[in-house]
């Protein structure tokens, strides 16, 4: 009975310190910061690994920190799914801790170490092998867990993703008429270039993001017009997601702060009635 409560009070205590929201700030503060630090580090050592005087000279070094650092990852795992019970979404000991595995975050966590163990299980090729070494910048993603900004962002596009999905969805349809129109317009003049309406989509997308690489424009006069009139068009289809962001971005730095809806010249509540 003492050992069950023993466990119990471990079980409870190492929550705490994974849990973000915990009250005991120092414990939880320290463990972040050396989880963040790792993660830094490793997606430090995938980027020097690729340089093939250092992977040669510190191969010995690489490999002993991805084992380090796949341990840590690991404990941690292991721990938030040992403790995720103590939260009440979570509390089935069997169900919660499946509808915990699955979540997105214990998803990256996962993702983040799977590479590691994979080829100990299953005889892969080599080729494959190094492809899952790219997966180790997942780590990158843990961050989420642990920066409030990055936690900030999640929200916005949470709330806002049903305006972002309308505006994806009108640039692609944006997309497909100008490519389309393009292609029917340049063809006669230029078929090795808009040889097809994929082949024109290419244009169709470096436009409409203004990015204009150059490699493929129009050369008739109205295929300039035409190019003119949607590099125009790209500009709103590009600042409309901006803007939306911008708004969720706004409201959600009101509601995490509590503050009123003020107006930025007088400083007075928009939403208050005016007295007259």
């Amino acid at each position: 009975m003492k050992e069950v409560k023993m466990l119990r009070k471990l079980k409870n205590r190492i929550f705490e310190i994974l849990d973000v929201t915990s009250s005991d700030k120092l414990p939880t503060r320290t463990f972040d910061v050396f989880i963040i630090t790792l993660i830094f580090l490793n997606v430090v050592a995938v980027i020097l690994e690729t340089v093939e005087s250092l992977s040669s000279q510190y191969k010995s070094f690489f490999g002993t920190f991805e084992a380090f650092s796949v341990s840590v990852f690991t404990i941690e795992y292991l721990l938030r799914l040992w403790t995720c019970t103590n939260d009440n979404k979570f509390n089935s000991t069997v169900k919660g801790r499946i509808r915990f595995a699955l979540t997105p975050l214990a998803l990256v966590d996962l993702i983040a170490i799977l590479p590691f163990y994979l080829p100990m299980f299953m005889p892969l090729d080599l080729r494959f092998i190094r492809s899952l070494r790219l997966f180790r910048l997942f780590r990158l993603l843990k961050m989420a867990r642990y920066s409030e900004s990055l936690k900030t962002l999640g929200n916005v596009f949470k709330e806002k993703k049903e305006e972002l999905l309308m505006a994806m969805f009108t640039a692609f349809i944006l997309l497909i008429i100008a490519s389309s129109l393009m292609y029917f317009v340049e063809n006669k003049a230029q078929p090795e270039v808009f040889s097809s309406i994929p082949a024109a989509l290419w244009w169709g997308v470096e436009t409409l993001t203004t990015v204009g690489y150059g490699d493929v424009y129009p050369v008739t006069p109205l295929g300039k017009f035409l190019g003119a009139i949607i590099a125009i068009l790209g500009i709103g289809t590009v600042a409309l997601p901006v803007g939306i962001l911008t708004s969720g971005f706004a409201k959600e730095m009101q509601r995490r702060h509590g503050k009123r809806n003020l107006c930025p010249h007088c400083g007075k509540d928009i939403d208050e009635p005016s007295k007259h």
